[in-house]
């Protein structure tokens, strides 16, 4: 029997999740169907999860604005259970498991398919939101010698930190909070744009020494030549890459969980920057 998929989120028809998921049924000969686009009502997120849920669906991909509301529902597995977001959600025996890929699939891109090692890097974190919730354990794990988490709001970026203060093995003396002036005069060798400011032509207010010799600017949003990779490009970035490697490398992430076939993701890549 055909296992049935979905994303769900508001607004949705943007997503390339049911394309990549496609992709990659194709790809391992997995006997799903992944078409759906759920646009929730932002009022009746959890009536259109369990609607799904009971019409027999074996798994959903949550977008924004939703991932924090999916957190309190589920029963949050590995990253999710620091992160406060889910992302992707496994239904089994009547429960609802939630998990977060954003944050592997960010690393994924970043050290497997950029071969960019994050161990023993200045890494700079934009933004103290659901993004940011989503990769900073995973990032940490790669063991950077310092993370900065800068925010508009300094209050914002320190409460991020303070979460994942007990996390065993990961280094969180390295991590400090940030306002956006609180770095000056300090360069980095990754900056990871995780503000929403890509999706509304904005970006954050930043020095124009900001980038290290050999540093890559990576932007979460894709599609799109943002203002801060404009900025990254006019001002000493290395390497300038959007989230498009993210969007497929968490997909695939999503994929393992649900199906427990880890899809190849190069082609996936390949074909989504061929159409975009």
């Amino acid at each position: 029997m055909t296992d049935h998929y979905a994303v769900i989120g508001n607004p949705i028809a943007h997503s390339k999740s049911p394309q990549i998921h496609t992709a990659f049924k194709q790809q391992t000969g997995e006997d799903i169907e992944y078409t759906t686009r759920i646009c929730a009502p932002l009022d009746g997120f959890e009536t259109e999860v369990r609607k799904f849920q009971e019409a027999g669906g074996k798994g959903l991909n949550v977008t924004v604005p939703f991932k924090h509301e999916a957190w309190n529902i589920v029963r949050s597995q590995g990253d999710a259970r620091n992160a406060g977001a889910v992302n992707t959600i496994k239904f089994v025996d009547g429960q609802m498991l939630g998990y977060n890929t954003d944050g592997i699939g960010l690393v994924h891109d970043i050290r497997d398919n950029l071969r960019f090692a994050i161990k023993g890097k200045q890494v700079l974190l934009l933004g103290a939101g659901g993004a940011a919730h989503g990769v900073l354990e995973p990032l940490l794990q790669e063991l950077p010698a310092r993370v900065v988490i800068a925010n508009r709001t300094l209050e914002k970026a320190q409460q991020l930190r303070a979460q994942f203060q007990t996390i065993n093995g990961i280094p969180i003396d390295s991590v400090t909070a940030s306002s956006y002036d609180g770095f000056q005069g300090e360069r980095f060798d990754l900056v990871i744009n995780a503000t929403s400011a890509g999706l509304t032509g904005n970006m954050p207010p930043l020095p124009n020494d900001l980038f290290a010799d050999g540093a890559l600017a990576y932007e979460m949003v894709y599609g799109k030549t943002t203002p801060f990779m404009q900025f990254a490009n006019a001002h000493g970035a290395f390497k300038v890459v959007d989230g498009l490697g993210m969007l497929v490398e968490q997909a695939a992430e999503s994929f393992f969980i649900w199906r427990k076939v880890r899809p190849q993701t190069a082609p996936v890549i390949e074909m989504l920057r061929r159409s975009v």
